[in-house]
């Protein structure tokens, strides 16, 4: 039930903050009604609002123009071989990477960080799009996938004597930020499941923050006569939001140092990827991002780079034409590191994100048609205005905002192919679709059998049906006994007695 509030108490809050309009019907309102809009207005924090709407209309920002520049060697490097390296010296490198960040997770330094809070409507689905099933043969959903990479890692590193002089558990918390409309559905398909083998203390939930709708002129609207209309504050919400909803204290009370934030709609995430996390580490880093190469001059991605001296995300259609096709002496593009949303921080870092940097980011305005029953200079009826063109905004702040706040940005690159393959569209589009995401999948499967020697054989069709479970094979280790071996699709492995299974029915073939 709403807190009571003082209805008169509330009316000077309003009126020093000039938006004494969200009272305008009040006294025509139930007794449940004005409680709920009463407790909604004692909710907002009208210093931060108004401190939000001033830096995002301001046009003040240092981060929106000026010279850009390419990332810098020290700031950046690749897992994508290069003829100019010796493949023995690349090798070590990798593999570096990949000890420091699997011992981190043995030590249980490192927690993960998804960013779930959409849902899937534009693939048909009114269900938190972690729910989804993109079609392979087990039929897992993206949340399913993920978790159990993350299980997977857990057994690895245990199972890595060198890792540690005693064994102990090993656990690696899962942190999923929500929205107000999936947290309880997201909470429910997790139960219903199980935790997909996880432990079910280290599945944290907690939801993404919202702010109020403006109209152009920095009014809070009302989505009716005692609702205010608000909107989810974007993914860069998460920074607040990990205060807010204690997150950050549950971080500190496990030890951890080490956070990876992703997406929830990349079906190719490696959670907690021990190389990235390993190369971020060495490298001492405040944050760092996973990049893929831009596939050519004119592909619409943002781009990492440097502008003003400063790390940032600029969008594709901020930078001209000449500058999109310059190359460097390898022939590569000189701005190609694409962003995909997939993150490193130290929590400390994230810390003081919270305290000091968020207040001073600035959100950006999507400026939208919202149901309102606000009218002009908010003389009002009560009548539900559908605009039909846009009479407002939403206020957004997205992860990489907060580049431009730190020194020590570290940025590796990734392969495409075997690290990003986002869902984003319906069914049928063929292009970061279901049917894209499922490809992306099996082809990776299929290399990770090949990398290890086997044989793959097409069906009578000429197509090849791979899944490998992830509690088999975190990234093709695990496959070595298949050497040599011709396997005749569709190859399914779901555990390893499918694995043994596999391997004594290829044999001699």
């Amino acid at each position: 039930m709403p807190v009571q509030v003082d209805p008169n108490n509330v009316r000077l809050n309003l009126k020093s903050n000039n938006q004494e309009h969200l009272l305008s019907f009040h006294d025509k309102l139930t007794e449940n009604e004005k409680s709920s809009l009463l407790s909604q207005i004692n909710s907002l924090e009208f210093s931060r609002i108004a401190q939000i709407y001033k830096n995002a209309t301001s046009n003040s920002s240092l981060t929106s123009s000026g010279t850009i520049e390419p990332l810098s060697n020290d700031s950046f490097a690749s897992t994508i071989y290069e003829s100019d390296q010796t493949q023995h010296e690349f090798a070590n490198k990798i593999k570096d990477w990949e000890k420091l960040g699997l011992t981190l997770i043995r030590n249980n330094k490192v927690a993960v960080l998804l960013l779930a809070g959409g849902q899937g409507t534009r693939l048909g689905s009114s269900a938190p799009k972690g729910c989804y099933d993109i079609g392979l043969p087990s039929h897992k959903s993206l949340f399913q996938l993920q978790a159990e990479r993350i299980k997977r890692l857990e057994l690895l590193t245990q199972s890595i004597e060198e890792l540690s002089d005693h064994p102990h558990p090993v656990t690696i918390p899962w942190y999923v930020m929500t929205s107000g409309p999936t947290k309880a559905e997201t909470i429910n398909f997790f139960e219903r499941h199980n935790f997909f083998g996880l432990k079910k203390d280290q599945i944290i939930f907690f939801e993404q923050g919202v702010l109020p709708c403006l109209t152009n002129d920095g009014k809070i609207m009302l989505e009716d006569k005692s609702k205010v209309a608000k909107a989810p504050d974007g993914n860069g919400g998460v920074y607040r939001a990990l205060a807010k909803e204690g997150v950050l204290d549950d971080m500190r009370k496990r030890g951890i140092i080490h956070v990876h934030m992703y997406c929830v709609d990349n079906c190719l995430v490696r959670v907690a990827d021990p190389v990235f996390i390993g190369y971020c580490a060495s490298k001492e880093a405040e944050c760092g991002s996973q990049v893929v190469r831009k596939t050519n001059p004119a592909e619409p991605v943002g781009i990492l780079c440097k502008r003003n001296g400063k790390f940032q995300v600029v969008e594709y259609s901020e930078i001209d034409k000449e500058t999109t096709e310059k190359r460097d002496s390898k022939g590569q593009l000189l701005f190609r590191a694409a962003n995909i949303a997939n993150h490193y921080y130290r929590t400390n870092f994230l810390e003081k994100i919270a305290k000091e940097i968020e207040p001073k980011m600035e959100y950006h305005i999507a400026r939208k048609k919202i149901p309102t029953v606000c009218l002009i200079q908010y003389l009002t009826t009560g009548e539900l205005i559908k605009p039909t063109t846009p009479n407002g905004m939403k206020l957004e702040l997205f992860v990489f905002d907060v580049f431009p706040f730190t020194e020590k940005l570290a940025v590796l690159e990734v392969a495409r192919e075997d690290y990003f393959s986002p869902l984003k569209n319906a069914p049928g589009t063929n292009e970061d679709s279901p049917e894209t995401s499922r490809r992306d999948i099996m082809n990776q499967h299929r290399r990770f059998l090949e990398a290890a020697g086997a044989h793959v054989r097409p069906d009578a069709n000429g197509e090849c049906t791979v899944e490998i479970s992830s509690l088999v094979s975190y990234a093709g280790e695990n496959l070595h006994r298949l050497s040599g071996l011709y396997l005749q699709c569709p190859i399914i492995i779901n555990n390893e007695e499918d694995l043994e299974i596999l391997i004594k029915n290829s044999k001699g073939k």
